[in-house]
């Protein structure tokens, strides 16, 4: 990540309570690196090595945990946006909605019943 892209982050970053300094201090600079690397590389949270200087995999979960809430990633997804539209390098005429996610209130059909096809037990002969 170059500084650039973190100078426009670092103030999103919701500010939290001090602690106290020791080895599981870890920068916020870094732990969005250590979250940047481990969904390039596509590992699991305990399989970031700490020996890259990222801190513990659990350690960036937590972060972004607490960044999820502060909703962090939508401002800073809505600032981009603003700027890349203001310089306009946003070509709106191959934009697309998504609604897969909606319900349909009306209009849509009830769910038809399946018929089973579990296997029966045989009628009772005597």
């Amino acid at each position: 990540m170059d500084d650039e892209l973190w100078v426009r982050i670092e103030p999103l970053l919701p500010t939290w309570p001090e602690r106290s300094p020791g080895p599981c201090s870890v920068d916020d600079g870094l732990c969005l690196q250590g979250i940047l690397f481990m969904l390039y590389a596509g590992i699991a949270w305990q399989q970031l090595p700490p020996e890259l200087g990222f801190g513990f995999g659990r350690t960036c979960w937590r972060r972004l945990g607490r960044w999820q809430e502060a909703e962090t990633f939508e401002a800073l997804h809505r600032i981009l946006l603003a700027e890349l539209n203001a310089a306009g390098l946003i070509d709106w005429t191959h934009a697309c909605m998504d609604a897969s996610h909606v319900r349909a209130k009306k209009g849509a059909r009830p769910p038809v019943r399946r018929r089973s096809i579990a296997a029966r037990p045989a009628v009772n002969t005597t």
